[in-house]
């Protein structure tokens, strides 16, 4: 192994990997029922939760990030996070998944604002997004 003279920090990525069953993602109910399973039932409709599935360009799952967790009405979702876990594990693709406790399926503009920028910057590296799912009790 090569010894570097510089005190400079390095940087090194790492994607733990394993013996796991890849899922195959066809459709938003797919999505969604691999995403249900990440989302506590003691808080899902207590505070929002990000989460992020990371896929290959077979659409099977690669893996899952939790992004953040935040209050009873909003969440922080830091593209930065998405995109860099994205080029660390080589996704082709992402579907992003934030839940709504007050039980409303329609996404707000912020979430529309915020998915859209995910799409733009995915856009210029090659990494879809595929469908942001919002995900309550009900459904």
């Amino acid at each position: 192994m090569k010894t570097y003279k510089s005190n400079m920090p390095e940087i090194t990525l790492k994607h733990k990997t394993g013996n796991y069953k890849k899922t195959k993602i066809s459709t938003s109910l797919d999505a969604f029922q691999v995403l249900l399973e990440l989302y506590d039932d003691d808080t899902v409709d207590y505070k929002e939760t990000a989460y992020a599935l990371f896929l290959n360009k077979a659409n099977n799952t690669i893996g899952w990030m939790k992004i953040s967790e935040g209050s009873t009405s909003s969440t922080i979702i830091d593209q930065k996070i998405i995109v860099a876990t994205a080029l660390k594990c080589n996704a082709s693709s992402i579907i992003l998944s934030h839940n709504h406790p007050s039980g409303q399926l329609r996404a707000s503009d912020e979430d529309r604002k915020m998915t859209d920028r995910i799409v733009s910057i995915g856009f210029i590296l090659g990494i879809e997004v595929l469908d942001h799912v919002i995900v309550c009790r009900s459904g």
